[in-house]
């Protein structure tokens, strides 16, 4: 019995909303199966220490909104775990590939999985890995064998945004607000990523990792990194393939490394041996550090969750490094990190699938599909007016993130921006995006565009009727994406005039080098 007189005035809009829901969630009912995805992912990280696999299983579902085509996550269950493996190198510079094939095999036996059970995935070829000669082709292999892939070869900038995530970095630079600094310190590289309110503000690298120099059971070096023979010359140690390393020597050289590495995190002036072992740009230091999350293989000694000795560098210069934060050298606490080892393995790749249509512009149908575009977004102000150049600069500094180069790959560029669509604005929009894709536009490929905003007609018309842009436009909008995504668009939908996209985020990427000296592993 209904007290209040008005409690039979039910909504109609409620009542079907909640059918929806009551549906939706039920496995047994036919519509539960239109409304839910659930795939089976798994991923790979090949390093330059280590390799490694996750498989993982993503339930989707869609938001609850009669009118939404957009998929969420809503759960994530990891399957499996694989040993960690030692990335086996060839006595010619190359990633001994029939061995880490054998890994992968073995591992999907141990996991129950075949290639075909995959449904998405991703491979990552990080740090010094990234540069053997032979790094592409084993993307390619892997890709082609097992399962349906998104495949990066990470850059500097890129795996330090993915450390920063898989470390918990980002999620911690959130609750509290605050910003916080990762150290992702891998086999061969170390980077830094500069967190703030869930944004990466900066990142860098250094040529400091833990496999820059290793030995066999018996002490014999091995492998020696170009970064590691530096150093130990700067010491005055010899090191010959097939030779002896002293644990004194072996110490010697780790503290040096550690030392080029507190230059970074405590913001003092860099050493001459710390700025020659930098791969990219310093950071800067304008951003005062809450917080810190040590990431990568080294890490795992750092918060003393391993003590097993591998025959190179990791242990020892953790050891030299916690004694130095015991001196209070660090700008902020240490916080626990969520991934320590892992923490730049793709585990799974989520997958959404949204539609564009009514304000899309696509100026040949005939160009769609697109397959696996890397997402670069830009996010301009809303408060204030903003010019072509701070357009142009915003697109320039996402490809330098992802460590690509504007006109090599297609690519999709994506602005989170929801501002006021005055006719200035979008034309600062069009020509920035003009000027900064001069070898795009120059060799006449398509532009392709992704807005948060219901403008993409708008900016599309821009660029081809107002500006007389001779190349491919393809503008589409009402898509909510991020860094990490790649994305497919499909063939236009008759007569809803739709085009399907589908969303594939890396769920926390050819240059060649024969400067490592290794034996046969």
């Amino acid at each position: 019995m209904h007290d209040e007189p008005w409690a039979h005035a039910h909504d109609p809009d409620e009542e079907r909303l909640a059918a929806l829901s009551v549906e939706q969630n039920n496995p047994d009912h036919d519509f539960y199966h239109h409304e839910n995805i659930e795939l089976t992912t798994v991923g790979i990280d090949i390093g330059s220490s280590t390799s490694h696999l996750m498989f993982s299983r993503i339930h989707l579902q869609r938001q609850n909104d009669v009118h939404s085509s957009r998929y969420v996550v809503v759960e994530r269950e990891t399957l499996y775990r694989s040993p960690i493996l030692l990335t086996p190198y060839t006595g010619d510079n190359a990633i001994n590939i029939e061995r880490l094939e054998g890994f992968l095999n073995e591992s999907y036996a141990d996991a129950g999985y075949t290639p075909n059970d995959i449904d998405s995935g991703a491979i990552i070829l990080t740090g010094e890995a990234v540069k053997r000669t032979n790094a592409r082709a084993i993307a390619d292999l892997f890709a082609d064998t097992a399962g349906r892939f998104v495949c990066a070869s990470a850059g500097h900038n890129l795996e330090s945004i993915l450390a920063a995530n898989g470390s918990g970095s980002v999620m911690a630079s959130q609750n509290p607000s605050q910003t916080v600094l990762n150290v992702d310190i891998g086999g061969g590289t170390t980077k830094f990523a500069v967190v703030r309110e869930g944004l990466v503000l900066q990142t860098a690298a250094l040529n400091v990792g833990g496999r820059l120099i290793a030995t066999d059971s018996d002490g014999a070096i091995i492998r020696i990194e170009q970064a590691g023979r530096t150093v130990a010359e700067q010491l005055g140690i010899e090191l010959r393939l097939g030779g002896p390393l002293g644990n004194a020597d072996r110490e010697r050289i780790a503290d040096l490394l550690a030392e080029c590495l507190m230059d970074m995190i405590d913001g003092r002036g860099r050493s001459a041996m710390t700025k020659q072992l930098l791969l990219t740009p310093d950071l800067q230091g304008d951003h005062p550090i809450d917080a810190m999350v040590f990431s990568g293989g080294v890490s795992e000694y750092v918060y003393e969750r391993e003590d097993a000795d591998f025959g190179d560098l990791a242990k020892p210069i953790a050891s030299s490094l916690r004694e130095k934060i015991a001196t209070a050298r660090l700008p902020a606490p240490i916080q626990p990190a969520t991934e320590c080892i892992r923490a730049t393995v793709i585990g799974a790749s989520q997958f959404t699938v949204q539609l564009s249509g009514n304000t899309l512009s696509v100026s040949d149908v005939d160009l769609l599909p697109f397959r696996n575009l890397p997402v670069l977004t830009s996010k301009l102000p809303e408060d204030r007016d903003f010019d072509a150049a701070e357009v142009t600069e915003s697109i320039t500094r996402s490809f330098s993130r992802l460590d690509l180069v504007e006109g090599e790959e297609q690519v999709a560029l994506a602005f989170d921006w929801d501002g006021l669509p005055r006719y200035t604005q979008l034309r600062a929009i069009a020509d920035g995006i003009v000027a900064a894709l001069p070898n795009t536009v120059g060799a006449n490929k398509p532009l392709v565009l992704a807005f948060t905003g219901d403008f993409a007609k708008l900016i599309g018309e821009t660029l081809t009727k107002d500006m007389g842009l001779a190349n491919p436009v393809v503008s589409i909008d009402t898509l909510f994406l991020q860094e990490f995504d790649y994305i497919d668009i499909g063939t236009m939908i008759y007569p809803a005039h739709v085009v399907p996209v589908v969303v594939k985020s890396l769920v926390f990427p050819e240059v060649v080098s024969h400067e490592a000296e290794v034996i046969e592993q």
